[in-house]
């Protein structure tokens, strides 16, 4: 039996949604070498070491993975930190002589950590420069806001935040620029919407989570680490993920879905399609988990939280990276 020193499994900057869960989705086995794809303040990465497990981590953001050296020095050789974006995985893992796993775990969206530090720019309750770039590189918010046109923000805020009201914010947006502050885009966007002063729930909420979307690409970044992780996983290793927004959720879900041969199955309504020639790279997937009470009580961030898991078969993966090595030749609908 391995000792692990109890402060792995815990550290109080960062409670990881749905921990308990994920573990027992993973059925993390001592020795075995798991990934966790979204680091951040290395919440699930301390619980995965705690179970036995050895971790290779990534994260494109360079401050999760400067802060995570003092945690590579506490594991004693069982953790890897790499720099670099989840959804090219599969080549980070292979730059490292590895080309299968046992496990991978992706907590989708913006960490704790990010939305904690004002100067990120990441949330609109703490003013800070206009920023939300996870990888600290490339467009910011600003730039984005100071620059699209009226249709390309109400699209982007329709499409990744639901906001119905999306030509209205929009329309707000661009007669208020420039800006360059997150309280000035909330106050922005809760005049537009009418929202008085210390009403409940914020009408910022979806605005500011559709741009930070936008501006980092992540619905991308999940489809392309989803076909990764298909890659790279052995057979038998566990996939799971946790999402917080339902168009992340959605992807997810078809994934899966696809992966595992259920849109094989007809209804009464439809007859059976043509069976896929490819063989399921997933069997069928767990029944989606949401948080309790209890853990909503105990940490809001959770109550938008879905976790879907599933375990990958030994069929071939259906996706292959393109030649140039940047993006998928297998698309996943939204």
């Amino acid at each position: 039996m391995i000792d692990l020193s109890p402060q792995l499994s815990r550290d109080p900057r960062h409670d990881p949604v749905l921990r308990d869960e994920v573990l027992a989705a993973l059925a993390i086995a001592p020795g075995e070498r798991h990934v966790d794809a979204t680091f951040g303040a290395g919440g699930y990465t301390r619980a995965m070491l705690a179970a036995g497990a050895d971790v290779i981590a990534c994260d494109r953001d360079p401050d999760a993975i400067a802060e995570g050296q003092a945690l590579v020095a506490e594991a004693d050789g069982r953790l890897t930190l790499v720099h670099g974006r989840f959804g090219e995985i599969d080549r980070l893992l292979a730059e490292r002589g590895i080309d299968a796993v046992d496990g991978i775990t992706f907590d989708i969206g913006v960490s704790s950590m990010q939305l904690d530090r004002d100067e990120r720019g990441f949330s609109f309750q703490k003013d800070g420069p206009l920023d939300m770039r996870m990888a600290q590189e490339g467009e910011s918010a600003a730039d984005w806001l100071n620059r699209a046109d009226e249709t390309e923000i109400a699209d982007v805020l329709y499409h990744y935040g639901d906001e119905r009201q999306s030509r209205r914010v929009a329309r707000a947006i661009v007669a208020a620029r420039p800006l360059a502050r997150t309280a000035e885009l909330a106050t922005v966007i809760r005049k537009a919407l009418r929202h008085p002063p210390g009403a409940p729930k914020d009408p910022s909420t979806k605005s500011f989570q559709a741009i930070r979307i936008h501006i980092n690409g992540e619905l991308d970044e999940l489809v392309a680490g989803l076909a990764a992780a298909e890659r790279v996983l052995r057979p038998g290793g566990r996939l799971a993920v946790v999402s917080f927004h339902s168009t992340e959720d959605r992807i997810v879900k078809n994934f899966l879905r696809e992966r595992s041969g259920g849109d094989a199955a007809g209804s009464r309504h439809r007859p059976a399609p043509t069976p896929p020639a490819r063989a399921a790279t997933f069997e069928t997937p767990a029944r989606k988990v949401r948080p309790g009470k209890a853990e909503e009580a105990r940490n809001p961030r959770a109550r938008s939280a879905t976790l879907r898991s599933a375990v990958r078969s030994g069929a071939p993966a259906w996706s292959v990276r393109s030649a140039d090595d940047s993006t998928d030749r297998e698309a996943i609908s939204c």
